[in-house]
């Protein structure tokens, strides 16, 4: 979850550092430190809360200079939220520093050994416990401090990123990586640490991703060395150039990042099939698919695994890809997936869904299916991610950088590639009729321009928002496409606004959830003209019956629902497999709307983080 940045070079390192964990702070802002050195002394500040508390502090507190340094943005594991548990650490010496990023399973048991030789501990973190067994393996074996990492690390379980500097030789920093991110960027004898590219984007294109059960030890003046952890087998590491650029994670003109990711879903969903979708042909190209077109068609059912709004875009693909390419889907919580020993074989697809490409348990889903021998195709938006490079073959989202915790176009460009990905399959397998075919892709291909236009119903959205923004408590209805719609808002309310909101099928109201509906109860119903339209119609007027407070989104020009509802948000209409990609719009717009209103931290709610590293 953390966000951990260093430097070391020519330039000032604090400034780099300080943006860098103003941009990581997506990954985590309970807490946050730096360590810098100016060639004599280490000095170090940390402080609960974000990174501008630090900046405050830090900027009053001691002496910024120094052209070495590390710093931490972090998602508390071990040990609450505090000054104390924030990174960096020292080890007990204080000539050893480092920064973290995962969970080391085994520290209980290696700190009992350390405190038996002698050290003391002022957190309560794993962390403080890492950075003193490297230590303790250092001073004893008098080793140099890349021998004692590489030594320390193979006696840990865990996952983690780290950054480790000893003020004895203060031309270094070693880095590793194991189940957590770690990019070093390279530039003209400078070096940047990373989470990601964002923090150094400005200073170098070109950028090294470590690999899992790698380490590097970066000198000034010197070429990197990456090393296997396991078994010290030297890397010749792959230099690639970066695609990103800086305007793409600045907030242009915004007020939020979500506000302006939420606005950016129609250009974000145009890249996404731009040079695949080819209507005038009506073809798709997707080389991910194409090259292992016998394993799709050969395959008897595809398993999705993720987490989270990546979890719903997989329900959405599921109803896709049964009723395009009559293909048995199932779609499985990646946390769960692992735990309860799964029927895999060598005739399944298991499709991977991360935004980051780094979430710690689709990677675990990853790794078992693959030791099964089932094919695994990812779909995630990070280039160079750990799941791109993990999975068999896959296919990006290309929605750019995703800032806001809670996920918008991250959503719709994943049901994006995951409908090309089902119709592509449509066609090969005969499922669907080449009028069919183009039909699909012609309509596929006006999304855009209908998202546009479903944003236009936001001035609407937000005078909906403040007749609720009070509520505690909302309740989301879809059926058949809409189904994980519903689930996707509610969750999007829950996240920013801290509301409590469920998601149903509607037909499943009468089940239970009818029991909470009252005068008091907002009711979100997706009611659009295709797709059971009159069942929803019915759960409607059941709801109205009762009291509940209804709002409708429908498709444009309907007046059925209007007579019943509170209020109705409009959409374009657009085939019924394609009705996700538009009826997710006002549900984000009305809880950013709502968690504003509320003077929510709409870009970091509490309690959250962007890229879940750690299971």
């Amino acid at each position: 979850m953390c966000g951990i940045v260093g430097y070391i070079g020519h330039r000032q390192a604090y400034p780099i550092i300080i943006k860098g964990l103003q941009r990581l702070e997506y990954r985590g802002y309970d807490s946050a430190g730096i360590a810098l050195y100016d060639g004599n002394t280490i000095k170090l500040s940390k402080t609960k809360g974000k990174v501008s508390d630090l900046k405050n502090k830090i900027e009053s507190e001691i002496s910024t200079e120094g052209t070495l340094g590390i710093g931490h943005t972090r998602w508390a594991t071990h040990g609450v939220p505090n000054d104390v548990n924030s990174h960096p650490h020292y080890s007990n010496s204080g000539d050893l520093v480092i920064i973290h990023n995962g969970i080391i399973e085994n520290y209980d048991s290696l700190k009992k050994e350390l405190i038996k030789r002698g050290y003391t501990f002022q957190s309560d973190t794993d962390t403080e416990v890492l950075i003193n067994l490297i230590e303790e393996i250092k001073k004893n074996d008098n080793l140099k401090l890349g021998k004692a990492v590489q030594l320390a690390l193979n006696q840990v379980v865990g996952a983690y990123a780290i950054a480790v500097f000893d003020k004895n030789k203060p031309n270094e920093i070693v880095v590793a990586k194991l189940g957590s991110p770690l990019a070093i960027g390279i530039g003209d004898d400078e070096f940047f640490i990373a989470s990601d590219a964002s923090p150094f984007i400005e200073y170098t294109k070109n950028a090294i991703y470590l690999e899992d059960e790698e380490m590097a030890i970066i000198r000034r003046g010197k070429k990197i060395k990456v090393r296997k952890i396991k078994n010290d087998i030297l890397v010749d590491p792959y230099i690639q150039e970066l695609q990103l650029n800086l305007e793409q994670i600045e907030k242009g003109g915004y007020d939020h990042f979500m506000l302006k990711e939420i606005y950016e879903q129609p250009s974000a969903i145009l890249d996404t099939f731009r040079g695949r979708l080819l209507s005038k042909e009506a073809i798709i190209k997707m080389s991910g698919v194409e090259d292992n077109m016998k394993k799709f068609l050969a395959a008897d059912r595809i398993i999705i695994v993720a987490c989270g709004t990546s979890w719903h875009a997989g329900l959405v693909a599921e109803y896709i890809f049964e009723d395009l390419a009559r293909i048995p889907v199932e779609v499985e919580y990646a946390s769960e997936f692992r735990y309860r020993n799964p029927v895999i074989t060598e005739k399944d697809i298991v499709i991977a869904i991360s935004q980051s490409g780094e979430t710690a348990d689709t990677l675990a889903a990853i790794k078992l299916a693959k030791s099964k021998g089932a094919f695994v195709f990812g779909v995630c938006n990070v280039v160079g991610s750990t799941i791109a490079r993990e999975t068999d073959a896959g296919a990006y989202t290309h929605a750019g950088p995703e800032i806001g915790v809670a996920s918008t176009k991250a959503f719709t460009t994943q049901i994006t590639v995951l409908t090309l990905i089902a119709l592509r399959l449509a066609r090969a397998k005969g499922t669907m009729s080449s009028s069919e075919f183009r039909h699909h892709l012609i309509e596929l291909e006006t999304i855009p321009s209908k998202v546009e236009e479903a944003l236009k119903s936001d001035a609407y959205v937000k005078t909906v928002a403040d007749i609720y923004k009070n509520s505690t408590n909302f309740l989301y209805l879809g059926r058949g496409f809409n189904f994980p719609v519903a689930l996707e808002g509610a969750l999007k309310l829950k996240e920013i606004s801290y509301i409590h909101a469920e998601g149903y099928p509607a037909a499943e109201m009468k089940h239970g959830p009818i029991a909470l509906i009252d005068e008091q109860m907002p009711v979100v119903v997706i009611a659009t003209k295709k797709g059971h339209y009159e069942k929803v119609v019915s759960n409607i007027q059941e709801i109205k019956s009762r009291k509940g407070r209804i709002i409708g989104i429908v498709t444009k020009g309907d007046t059925s629902v209007k007579e019943l509802a509170d209020y109705v948000i409009e959409v374009p209409e657009t085939l019924e497999c394609l009705t996700p990609l538009l009826t997710t719009i006002p549900l984000q717009l009305l809880s950013y709307h709502i968690a504003v209103m509320l003077d929510r931290n709409v870009d970091q709610p509490r309690n959250l983080a962007k890229s879940v590293t750690v299971e």
